[in-house]
């Protein structure tokens, strides 16, 4: 059984022309999604794979239609092809229940592995480049109440019920997660002044 999947990113494009090729190529039901093709979550697909049995055919009108990048496109074939559900694309005129559609793929699938390993390998070398030249990654060490008078400034900024915990934050240059800390830390232990 061929089953159809047909998305537009927006409310003002229309689903006329994928609906048509679907319906000529002889879908019996169509699953639709009116979303962004970068969006994790597509109702209309989540539904198109459930529905799917073992036998049927996924059918899209064209390749961007169904996955988002060529990894997300990768990895939707494959869960098809392990449940032995066939992909076709009517645009691009390929088709994994063929041995050319499923070579295509392969080819694909060994594209986007070099791809991550090229991103890998760059990744590695401009993080080896800038180790030589003094530089770490990492997150910047954040401000902190790591002084006595900073302590007692915030202590007394906090005090003064007239201070908003933003304007006391923005002040001392610390986050609230860190005020509230320090507050708590020093109320746990009964002081109230530094």
């Amino acid at each position: 059984m061929l089953i159809g999947y047909e998305r537009v990113s927006t409310q003002d494009q229309t689903l006329n022309l994928q609906k048509d090729a679907l319906e000529k190529i002889g879908c019996t039901k169509i699953f639709t999604d009116t979303i962004s093709g970068a969006a994790t979550e597509r109702k209309g697909l989540e539904e198109a794979l459930t529905y799917l049995r073992e036998g049927d055919t996924l059918v899209v009108w064209r390749l961007d239609r169904l996955g988002c990048s060529l990894k997300h496109l990768i990895d939707t074939i494959s869960i098809l092809n392990h449940r032995n559900i066939g992909f076709k694309s009517i645009t691009e005129n390929i088709d994994t229940t063929t041995s050319g559609g499923k070579l295509i793929f392969h080819v694909f699938g060994a594209l986007a592995e070099f791809e991550r390993d090229l991103i890998r390998e760059r990744t590695q070398a401009g993080l080896q480049a800038a180790r030589a030249r003094g530089r770490f990654g990492g997150r910047p060490k954040a401000e902190s109440l790591n002084t006595p008078k900073k302590l007692a400034m915030a202590q007394v900024l906090y005090n003064d019920k007239s201070n908003s915990i933003a304007d006391i934050c923005k002040t001392l240059h610390v986050s609230r997660a860190t005020l509230y800390r320090y507050v708590k830390t020093r109320q746990n232990v009964g002081e109230t002044a530094p």
